[in-house]
């Protein structure tokens, strides 16, 4: 019995080694049937040959299409870039040809609103007009027209009638005596073209006077004191014109509607403590 044990016992023993020899010729072998599996395996999973040589076409196609797109696209960018500078140009020359916008209208004549003149402005616009005569007549050799005067005959006036009256204009003020006369017509014992050298004054005097057609048959003596030229002239304008009303009551509305008995009240503003003049400050200064 220990025998066949033993015999048992050694036969594993002796199969051990055989294993461990034939081991190491079939680990030899194992390795090279591995290595035509592993040489097969993947020549399995990649395609044939044929497979590939067939493949291999489209890839071709491909390259030659991705090297022709390049030169189209290089071909189209280069058109492109000839291109944008005939653009680029146009717009220049196109602007160069343009005309100015609304160039070929007509202008078009909005006329102003017309305005009723006040009396200085009427003054000074016969002013013009009486200079633009004396200088046609001064050429031509004409007599100087006289002035038009008023449709109704003047009223008669005794011989030593008086009519006083006072006109202001801003600080003047004039006292004013209207008697019968020719027309002669004296500032501060002076005569109206010494005292009043510009046709705009002597004619701003005349006013009232060329309007009712008293010019030349009633005297004007006038005392007139303060303000300037201009300031004096409507005063002594605004004294005959009221002389006349007194003269006459039934020039009150030809007078009045041509604005010669209106006070003309504008006058320089006063100055204020603290100020330059009447509304100019003194330059501010931060620091």
């Amino acid at each position: 019995m220990i025998d066949d044990e033993s015999k048992e016992t050694s036969e594993p023993q002796d199969e051990s080694p055989d294993e461990s020899t034939a081991g190491p010729d079939a680990a030899s072998e194992g390795p090279a049937g591995g290595g035509d599996a592993s040489v097969l395996g993947p020549s399995e999973s990649a395609p044939p040959a044929e497979d590939a040589a067939e493949s291999e076409p489209g890839a071709s196609e491909t390259e030659a299409e991705a090297v022709e797109e390049p030169e189209e696209e290089k071909a189209e960018e280069s058109e492109a870039e000839v291109a944008k500078p005939a653009a680029k140009e146009k717009p220049e020359e196109e602007k160069k040809k343009d005309v100015i916008p609304g160039a070929d209208l007509e202008p078009i004549a909005v006329e102003p609103e017309e305005r009723p003149l006040s009396a200085e402005e009427q003054a000074r616009v016969e002013a013009e007009e009486e200079e633009r005569a004396q200088r046609e007549a001064a050429l031509v050799g004409e007599a100087e027209e006289e002035p038009q005067a008023a449709s109704r005959a003047p009223a008669k006036m005794e011989g030593d009638a008086r009519f006083l009256a006072t006109g202001k204009r801003k600080t003047s003020i004039a006292r004013v005596t209207v008697l019968p006369g020719s027309g002669k017509i004296e500032i501060n014992q002076r005569a109206l073209e010494e005292f009043f050298p510009r046709p705009l004054h002597q004619t701003t005097v005349r006013q009232p006077l060329a309007t009712t057609g008293y010019e030349k048959t009633v005297d004007v003596r006038v005392r007139v004191h303060g303000g300037g030229i201009s300031g004096q002239a409507g005063a002594v304008r605004h004294g005959i014109a009221r002389a006349l009303t007194k003269v006459d009551p039934e020039l009150r509305g030809e007078l009045k509607r041509r604005g010669f008995l209106t006070r003309d009240a504008r006058a320089k503003e006063r100055r204020k403590a603290g100020l330059k003049k009447a509304r100019k400050r003194p330059q501010f200064s931060k620091r």
